[in-house]
């Protein structure tokens, strides 16, 4: 025989609901706690030849970070849980009742893997010097006059300095011959 008490009313599942809304942070702990244990285990599982480690190997920095993230991770529960809350969004420069602009998110999403495919055939400065200009147009720029010529001299002069000042190889595409 089922009692009053027994039977799951509409409060309860309100009363679950209003407090995982009011400590919706929990979700972000859970989210650095994933990503803390990934982190760490990546690391911990890393192959290192033991010839290339010197007294700072390619492991410290990523035990480093998902140490760190645990540690968040557990300092926010802690704060959520004993009451702490995040502050509402209160930019200056934000109305939070516009609807977002998914125009722009898409153009730039679009402009960001367009050139991730052109890097390898037409090389970094021009599929850089693409994702620059491409950029600043789904930004707002309208400047055809200009904002080609900026992006091709910010596209080369990252290449420039992270091909041969910083030793970090980037392909050149049919300019390699020229750069």
């Amino acid at each position: 025989m089922t009692t009053q008490t027994d039977i799951p009313t509409a409060e309860s599942g309100g009363e679950r609901r209003s407090w995982l809304r009011e400590h919706s942070e929990l979700g972000v702990c859970a989210l650095l706690l994933a990503l803390g244990v990934l982190v760490l285990t990546d690391a911990l599982t890393m192959d290192v030849d033991i010839a290339q480690r010197g007294p700072v190997g390619p492991k410290t920095v990523p035990i480093v970070v998902g140490a760190g993230l645990l540690v968040i991770a557990a300092l926010l529960a802690l704060d959520v849980l004993r009451g702490g809350r995040g502050q509402a969004e209160g930019g200056e420069d934000i109305d939070l009742s516009e609807p977002a602009d998914w125009r722009t998110v898409l153009l730039l999403a679009g402009v960001f893997l367009g050139a991730a495919v052109l890097i390898e055939p037409l090389g970094f400065p021009i599929a850089g010097a693409l994702l620059f200009w491409g950029a600043a147009y789904a930004l707002g720029s309208r400047r055809i006059d200009r904002d080609p010529l900026i992006a091709a001299g910010l596209s080369l002069v990252t290449y420039t300095v992270f091909n041969n000042l910083l030793g970090v190889p980037l392909p050149g595409g049919p300019l390699m011959g020229v750069l």
